[in-house]
């Protein structure tokens, strides 16, 4: 059944169409002005077959995704993926160390379950959008933006669509 589910997985391009992937860069980019963390988000239609058959599960491939696009690449440690499977329907936020201690596994949970509500409503923009604004809250409470320490932009803020 899971085989077939992404088979059939609708396109990351249909649900997030140009101007979305537009409005979501600027979240990210806005959300970062206020933090020194970094934030990326990936979403993939579906995986490989060879994947599924394997049994490679969406947090895997979440940290998989998270190596492949060097979000842990920051001075602080402290970037963030937020990672969309469209055919298992599932969210997963990976963080680098730099958060480890400071952002609790509950409190990323809560942004998953909160981008699952939205997704299932069939706002898919609006769940992103919110998923970005609840991360930037915890990055800007754990890593402010300071005169003494001027961010720069690390990694990009455009989304990745991926297979």
């Amino acid at each position: 059944m899971r085989l077939l589910r992404h088979f059939f997985a609708r396109s990351s391009r249909r649900l997030f169409p140009e101007d979305s992937l537009q409005r979501i860069t600027n979240a990210i980019a806005e959300g970062e002005r206020r933090h020194r963390g970094e934030i990326m988000f990936a979403v993939e239609s579906s995986l490989p077959p060879s994947a599924v058959i394997a049994g490679v599960q969406p947090r895997e491939r979440a940290l998989d995704v998270f190596v492949r696009l060097r979000t842990w690449d920051t001075d602080a440690n402290n970037g963030v993926l937020v990672y969309l499977l469209l055919a298992d329907q599932q969210i997963e936020i990976v963080a680098d160390r730099g958060l480890t201690g400071r952002v609790s596994d509950e409190d990323w949970t809560q942004v998953c379950r909160m981008i699952e509500t939205e997704m299932r409503a069939g706002r898919p923009e609006q769940a992103i959008l919110d998923g970005i604004r609840m991360v930037s809250d915890h990055l800007a409470r754990h890593f402010p933006q300071s005169d003494d320490q001027p961010d720069k932009d690390e990694l990009p803020n455009r989304p990745h669509l991926l297979g």
